[in-house]
């Protein structure tokens, strides 16, 4: 038994840990969430992807299935592991 890491692509770049948290634990805890900055531009610039940390296996492909696809503040997301 070990966490499940899912990738979060093609999210709209105001869209904040805490709202990427939100919309996850409609399917079970989720121990951490991290929003990606783009280093190069050296702007703080969300680069539109994150990482969502879900200590079940079970709830965490029960989220993907639920998310991948589905359209976040104006942007259809990618959710994989």
């Amino acid at each position: 038994m070990g966490n499940m890491n899912i990738y979060v692509g093609n999210l709209d770049l105001n869209v904040t840990e805490a709202e990427l948290r939100s919309v996850f634990t409609r399917f079970g805890y989720v121990a951490t969430v991290t929003v990606k900055n783009d280093q190069h531009l050296g702007n703080g610039q969300a680069a539109g992807y994150g990482y969502v940390e879900m200590p079940s296996v079970t709830e965490g492909s029960l989220a993907i299935a639920g998310l991948n696809g589905k359209v976040l503040k104006g942007r259809t997301i990618n959710a994989i592991e």
